[in-house]
């Protein structure tokens, strides 16, 4: 089995959150600008999120399900799916209790030869960096400084950056996850 790119695929603030205090996306649904399709969409085979995001794509829906692909919600709540998706039909919608390592090897057989794409939220990118199984982080930094909230990605990790570029209003980086930050390496 050819083991797909695990991918944290996200917006953030300039100061490195992905939503207000309230999980509130405000700050980004102003923007004037679309992120630019980039293709990234069309290369994933299968997304992971946590139950914040899940229940927030839920909340804001205009329409049925979006995604086309499987999609595992990561809680330990009670959640129901969504009865119709974009294509007619019921979404494939695994809600999955555990670490992201029990389930990863099914998520990556799902994928078929495309991406895995870590939706949100900054925990459950940090847990998949924790098991070394996070790949790349690609990033759209839109121009709005909150001061706190959720976190981008509440790990101490080193990285490589691959590619920067710009689309207004936004900063799209796309950096390689090299692993723990080494001063944080055990000493030998």
């Amino acid at each position: 089995m050819l083991v797909p790119r695990t991918v944290y695929y996200t917006a953030t603030t300039l100061d490195g959150f992905i939503a207000d205090p309230n999980d509130s996306l405000e700050w980004l649904l102003r923007q004037t600008g679309e992120p630019p399709d980039d293709g990234f969409i069309d290369g994933v085979g299968a997304m992971v999120m946590g139950a914040t995001t899940y229940e927030w794509v839920l909340r804001n829906l205009d329409g049925p399900w979006p995604y086309e692909v499987p999609a595992w919600v990561m809680t330990h709540r009670r959640l129901s799916p969504p009865e119709v998706g974009k294509d007619g039909k019921t979404p494939d919608i695994r809600f999955a209790k555990g670490s992201v390592s029990d389930h990863y090897f099914e998520m990556c057989t799902a994928t078929g030869d495309r991406d895995l794409w870590v939706m949100g939220g900054g925990d459950l990118a940090g847990q998949f960096a924790d098991e070394g199984l996070l790949d790349e982080i690609i990033t759209f930094t839109a121009p709005v400084v909150l001061g706190k909230g959720r976190p981008l990605l509440p790990r101490r990790l080193d990285l490589e950056l691959l590619d920067v570029g710009r689309s207004d209003p936004f900063v799209i980086a796309r950096h390689r996850v090299i692993g723990p930050l080494l001063e944080d390496s055990p000493a030998e």
